[in-house]
């Protein structure tokens, strides 16, 4: 039996937001490392005492449930960056849509090849196909086409960490210095976590990924349906 306060928010509430306080400052203090992304470290130290303490993730979901809420929240908030770097984003339209509708294609293909060529089941490969949109978004695409939206959430935000972490360096050993293209590609493959480090890098940049992933998430939802339709006519 657990004792209560191992399921009340009076416990996890302020544990989770202490928890990426300190891991948010030792990104500053360290750097800002993408090694060290802060939602990275707080899910491993979460997970930790989770598993150390025995607590039910549904027991300790219900009870951080207004950070959910906020959540939604936030999203709203990023109409106001956006609102300043309108002219920029008006000006770049054509080519964050050139490189919106191919990541978006890329992302989706080489995941299902990759499924493919290591012979998963059907049903692993229908949840993983839309694992580069937002969890909210990925979850019901997987859910509408046959996947399992468990597995296609634990995807898309392995999706997003390893895209927070990586991303940026890959980025730059491929010479792409450019805020607008980082952002895109960013926001693009990897969703809200990579949004968030590019807002570290530049509210430009920043911006960009907002965008890149709020279309995707819609861009997605149109081309998984039709990419598996495709599939199956073809008899893959």
């Amino acid at each position: 039996m657990l004792p209560k306060i191992a399921t009340s928010p009076v416990l996890w509430l302020p544990l989770t937001v202490g928890v990426y306080w300190i891991a948010s400052e030792l990104y500053r203090l360290l750097g800002r490392s993408p090694l060290l992304n802060p939602t990275l470290l707080t899910i491993v130290a979460l997970c930790g005492a989770l598993i150390g303490l025995k607590v039910p993730y549904a027991a300790y979901f219900e009870s951080v449930g207004v950070l959910n809420y906020l959540l939604g929240t936030a999203v709203v908030a990023l109409a106001i960056p956006l609102y300043r770097n309108l002219r920029s984003l008006v000006r770049e339209l054509p080519l964050i849509t050139l490189a919106l509708v191919a990541g978006s294609l890329t992302s989706i293909l080489c995941g299902l090849a990759f499924a493919k060529a290591f012979g998963v089941t059907p049903s692993m490969l229908l949840s993983l196909a839309p694992k580069s949109a937002t969890a909210a978004v990925s979850m019901e695409i997987a859910r509408g086409i046959g996947g399992f939206p468990a597995v296609t959430a634990c995807l898309t935000i392995f999706t997003g960490i390893i895209g927070a972490v990586l991303g940026p360096y890959i980025l730059s050993w491929a010479g792409v210095d450019c805020p607008t293209a980082r952002g895109v590609a960013l926001g693009t493959a990897s969703h809200g976590i990579a949004t968030a480090r590019a807002f570290s890098e530049s509210e430009l940049a920043g911006c960009c990924a907002s965008l890149a992933m709020s279309l995707n998430a819609i861009l997605t939802a149109l081309l998984v349906p039709a990419v598996i339709g495709g599939m199956r006519l073809a008899g893959l």
